[in-house]
């Protein structure tokens, strides 16, 4: 795999991904796109990464979101069928992204973070749909997914008015899990990959789908919904190793399978 705007790794069941174009504050444009596609789904399809971090390259900013630079020179672009940075309609992705926040994350790079799992920011982080105020809107899920994940009055008047809120503020209203230092933010964030690597990996990925597919349902309607994820998981041998570690008093051997 070729990238040139992106950066991927892979250690020990977490895989690495860093949007690589710090000079414009990491916005991305087509072929940065196009990478994250490829990274992403190379991510879903192996089965020995669980878990993937996501972060911008730098200190400035996670991601600017929509290169504007490169839109006034070509027209919007069109996105990859996953969406904008190949996750904001990635809905069939099981496992568990967490974006690591070290700067601003500011429109389509605002989407990108609302997209993943969890959201681990450092102290100077800023978040915020500006795009009214370039004549745009935040169309790859930001005026959908920001008025279900605070409340509606708050979410419209940052949607509204384009203004940036703090990490601070982000962690009070839920948006983000934790607020670190610069320094400490990668080590938060891979502190709470590893402890989603101590759950059974067929396990993690069959609750959260089971979450976010049956969001729009009744308690009811979602507890007789049983997705494909649940079936793999109750037939898997990580289903059998659980109950046998903890019977033996010993730490469990997750296979993912």
């Amino acid at each position: 795999m070729k990238l040139e705007f992106t950066r991927y790794e892979k250690r020990d069941h977490i895989a690495y991904v860093t949007m690589n174009r710090p000079e414009v504050m990491n916005a991305l444009h087509p072929p940065c796109h196009e990478e994250l596609d490829q990274i992403f789904t190379n991510f879903a399809e192996d089965p020995d990464t669980w878990v993937a971090v996501l972060t911008g390259a730098g200190e400035k900013a996670f991601s600017a979101g929509n290169d504007l630079k490169w839109t006034s020179q070509h027209g919007v672009p069109k996105l990859p069928a996953n969406g904008f940075g190949a996750i904001t309609k990635r809905f069939d992705l099981a496992k568990p992204v967490i974006a690591a926040v070290n700067g601003f994350a500011l429109g389509g790079g605002f989407e990108i973070a609302l997209a993943c799992d969890l959201i681990i920011a450092a102290e100077h982080a800023r978040f915020g749909l500006p795009e009214p105020r370039v004549g745009l809107m935040a169309a790859a899920g930001g005026v959908q997914r920001l008025p279900r994940h605070i409340p509606l009055k708050i979410a419209m008047g940052m949607m509204l008015t384009g203004r940036h809120i703090t990490a601070t503020e982000a962690h009070r209203l839920g948006i983000v899990n934790e607020v670190v230092a610069a320094k400490d933010l990668m080590p938060a964030a891979e502190r709470w990959a590893r402890e989603i690597l101590e759950c059974a990996p067929l396990s993690v990925q069959a609750s959260k789908q089971a979450a976010m597919a049956t969001l729009h349902k009744s308690i009811a309607e979602a507890m007789e919904t049983h997705l494909e994820s649940e079936k793999r998981l109750w037939a898997s041998e990580d289903c059998l190793e659980g109950p046998r570690a903890f019977a033996e008093k010993r730490k469990p051997v997750w296979k993912g399978r």
